[in-house]
Formats: structure tokens, C-alpha cells, sequence
């Protein structure tokens, strides 16, 4: 067992994190269009659920403005209904095989909900990443006790693996108070 081979797999999987965390802020709707918006809405299609991206083209034609573009025009009820049923307070506007979708402005009691909802997948995040950490420091502690490496190189290896959780948990710090920013903007 190299020890750098233990490292780079341990900050591959908590930069699998991150990316998850960014991922999941990304759908969270700021006062901007996003088609990252429409990321949670399925599609009753084909006899399956499908994603909307899978469907349809998902546009951005002004700031306050979703346009999604439907491949198959006998789709577009289907797509209407499963953006109004999503729960994200869309209503569209049909016209032809196209869907207009005006964002409303994002009131305070809404921009708070969403902070708390950024928060939440914070807190997921570091606890994923902090089983990494447990993961690492437990396999330490099993390659010291079978004689392995040495109670120095094993400490020194423990600092290593602490560090990059600090830093990977900061980065996730920082990416929430950016969200957090761009929500609250009005």
C-alpha cells in the first residue's frame, strides 16, 4: 500500500464532493435564469420518466426568462405538466412547440428558504467528506497496528489527510457564502 496512491484516492473522492455540492447549488434558483433551474424536472415520456434536458432544448433569453424548446410536439403537454408539478413555482406559457417561462422575483421569505436549503447541502457535503477522512485515518490506523508503516509516518500521514480535509472543507465553505451572496442579491 504507497502512500501516495492512498492520498490521491482519498482527494479524489472528497473532490467528488465538491462537485456534488456544486451540482446540487446549482439548481438553487437566484434572481438570474439558470437552466440549472429545470435540472430536477422528469418527463413523463416513452412509457418512462425522463429528464427534461433529455426532451428539450432548455434556453436563457433574458435575465428573467426560461425558454424550453420541445423536440416532439406531441410532448409539450407532457412537459408543461411536469414543470408546473415540480414543485418550483413555474407556470409556463405555451406557444406553439415552445415553452415560455417567466421567473418571478424571489421574495425575502423565499431567498431565506433557499439559503437554508444551500446550508443543508453544505452540511451533506463536509459530513461526505469527513467519512473520507474517517475512511483514511481508519486505514492508517489498521496499516500501523499490522507493522506496515511506522507510528511516525503515520502520524505525518494523518497530518496530511487532516489538511486536505481542512482545505476541502473551507472550499465548500467559500462556494456556500458565494451562493449565499448571489440568493440574498436582490
Amino acid at each position: 500500500m504507497s502512500e501516495g496512491v492512498e492520498l490521491k484516492e482519498l482527494k479524489r473522492r472528497m473532490d467528488g464532493a465538491i462537485a456534488a455540492f456544486k451540482h446540487d447549488i446549482a439548481s438553487l434558483r437566484t434572481g438570474r435564469a439558470s437552466a440549472n433551474v429545470l435540472d430536477p424536472v422528469t418527463v413523463e415520456a416513452y412509457g418512462s420518466r425522463m429528464p427534461l434536458n433529455q426532451v428539450a432544448n432548455i434556453m436563457v433569453p433574458e435575465p428573467r426568462m426560461l425558454s424550453v424548446s420541445v423536440w416532439d410536439k406531441t410532448m409539450v403537454g407532457a412537459v408543461d405538466r411536469a414543470i408546473r408539478e415540480s414543485n418550483l413555482g413555474l407556470n409556463p406559457i405555451i406557444d406553439g412547440q415552445n415553452l415560455r417561462i417567466p421567473l418571478p422575483e424571489l421574495n425575502e421569505e423565499r431567498r431565506k428558504s433557499l439559503v437554508k436549503v444551500a446550508h443543508d447541502y453544505a452540511e451533506k457535503s463536509k459530513v461526505a467528506v469527513r467519512h473520507v477522512r474517517r475512511d483514511g485515518m481508519d486505514g492508517l490506523k489498521k496499516a500501523e497496528k499490522d507493522g506496515d508503516i511506522g507510528q511516525d509516518e503515520s502520524r505525518a500521514q494523518s497530518e496530511r489527510v487532516q489538511k486536505m480535509t481542512d482545505e476541502v472543507i473551507s472550499e465548500i465553505d467559500r462556494l456556500l457564502a458565494e451562493k449565499e451572496k448571489e440568493i440574498m442579491q436582490v
